[in-house]
């Protein structure tokens, strides 16, 4: 049965859409020093509701003295915006060349068919929204599907309903490191673009992740699991929990800035740039788990 025709036709309302003004304001306070920090508003108005509501876009012109014009050719040209809400879980699938000649067409046609909408829709009970793009940066591992930033690769369409299923489930009920449907990701400086990939020290069974930190005025050595999902670390020193870490480029030796903070404890969220294109951005307070992957 399709998921899409078992639920009722009328969108039920979540409580993320009705929108508070007074958040509206902090945000806005929060950049009030930002000169042209359109886009980091916006970015923290998306993590709040999932989306760009337009009542907080019109409280963003209002306060800034943009136009709403303005304010939507930059919430539409930026591929991670999204005007409309979406659902608990976002399913990406690749449509380019390399996945195209693989069979993902036949790929989509099946997530169509199991959750009942098109892409560029969200089922009727808020669960699912379906996108395709025309690249995912992983050409050799096609048919690739993302889902809830855990990549999938070789899809075949007699996968799709264990897929969905999973996500329903909860993808962190999976031993990621030994899946082998997630694969790693190589990310790099987003000042130098120079790879943090170290293939000296393996973490998870694939070269880690090398970055330097700065805790409390000490300073040292940082790797991360590359593989999207693990948060398996290694640390010159001991980084107590709940300490927020300051990342430095080995490379450049430059600071990388937050340009939004943890939707979940606050923190800046570190962004580093993805080989093949878009951002992760990693929680810099130790033992958060937040992490986002924004493709394009």
């Amino acid at each position: 049965m399709q998921r899409g025709a078992a639920v009722a036709k009328k969108v039920n309302i979540r409580k993320q859409d009705k929108v508070n003004s007074k958040d509206i304001l902090k945000i806005l306070e929060k950049h009030s020093d930002d000169r042209g920090g359109l886009i980091a508003i916006l970015e923290d108005i998306q993590t709040k509701y999932g989306y760009l509501p337009e009542k907080a876009l019109r409280i963003v012109g209002e306060k800034t003295n943009r136009s709403l014009v303005d304010i939507y050719s930059v919430a539409t040209f930026y591929r991670f915006f999204s005007l409309k809400p979406k659902g608990e879980h976002l399913v990406c699938a690749c449509l380019g060349t390399a996945c195209h000649v693989r069979g993902a067409p036949r790929v989509v046609s099946e997530l169509e068919q199991q959750l009942g909408i098109k892409a560029g829709q969200t089922t009727a009970d808020n669960k699912f929204t379906l996108e395709t793009v025309n690249c995912l940066g992983a050409c050799a591992l096609g048919p690739v599907v993302v889902i809830d930033g855990h990549y999938f690769s070789k899809v075949k369409r007699s996968k799709v309903k264990q897929l969905l299923d999973k996500a329903q489930e909860g993808f962190d009920k999976l031993d990621i490191g030994k899946d082998e449907r997630i694969f790693p990701i190589d990310v790099s400086c987003p000042h130098c673009s120079r790879s943090f990939r170290d293939e000296i020290v393996v973490i998870d069974g694939y070269p880690s992740l090398k970055v330097n930190v700065a805790v409390d005025g000490k300073k040292g050595e940082l790797r991360l699991s590359s593989l999207y999902g693990s948060f398996n670390i290694s640390t010159e020193f001991e980084i107590p929990e709940g300490t927020i870490a300051s990342f430095i480029c080995p490379h450049c030796g430059s600071e990388i800035k937050s340009t939004s903070d943890c939707s979940d404890c606050g923190a800046p969220m570190i962004p580093m740039l993805v080989s093949g294109g878009g951002t992760v951005q990693i929680c810099s307070r130790r033992g958060c788990k937040n992490h986002m992957l924004d493709l394009v």
